[in-house]
């Protein structure tokens, strides 16, 4: 019960602070670190940390991280509201809806995740792995931009290169040994292919 009321304090203000500080990121932090403002595998990311790092079990942990990534919506437009000027029906509009949604899958499997990697068993590695897939998925997407004329090539190749540092970097963090951190970033690489089908389709 107590583990329940903990997620029940932690996963809303952590929601909100990731939703109001992601604006500010995006506002005052250069680019291409700005980027990751706009990034839906950080948020994915975050969903999975939060899980990680609280030790909770599933039946707690995905709820929690759904949380998590729905309250993020309405509180990064509640931010741009506060900060820029923006119109408050944002907060509440079609396209926060959308991104609430979304955040249901995002916070389900990555919360998920962040729980079953670390508990022993089969699905420990591959869990370990989604955070860098989420990640270089993203950073195959800037990529394929290369040549749109809306898109600066150096912009789309420093912000794929900072997306494929952080995921090997939080895959060397998670993972306790170099076998585990090969093996993790080897599903990866499946992940990674299954993540970009998916952005591609839902994002295009």
């Amino acid at each position: 019960m107590m583990i329940k009321r903990h997620a029940a304090v932690v996963a809303p203000v952590a929601g909100f602070l990731l939703g109001f500080l992601d604006f500010v990121w995006i506002k005052y932090v250069p680019y291409p670190f700005a980027g990751l403002g706009n990034s839906m595998a950080a948020w994915a990311v975050a969903a999975f940390l939060l899980t990680y790092l609280s030790r909770w079990r599933l039946p707690v942990a995905v709820p929690a991280a759904i949380v998590c990534l729905v309250v993020a919506v309405p509180s990064y437009y509640l931010a741009a509201a506060l900060i820029q000027g923006d119109d408050w029906s944002n907060l509440t509009n079609t396209t926060a809806i959308l991104w609430m949604g979304s955040g249901v899958i995002a916070g389900a499997v990555f919360g998920a995740g962040g729980v079953l990697a670390r508990r022993p068993g089969p699905l420990r590695l591959p869990a370990l792995a989604l955070p860098a897939a989420v990640l270089f998925a993203e950073g195959v997407r800037e990529l394929t931009r290369l040549g749109d004329p809306n898109y600066e090539t150096g912009d789309l190749v420093a912000y794929a290169t900072l997306l494929a540092v952080l995921g090997l970097g939080l895959t060397v963090w998670l993972a306790g040994s170099w076998r585990d951190r090969l093996i993790a970033l080897a599903w990866s690489i499946p992940l990674t292919a299954v993540g970009w089908l998916l952005l591609t389709a839902t994002f295009r």
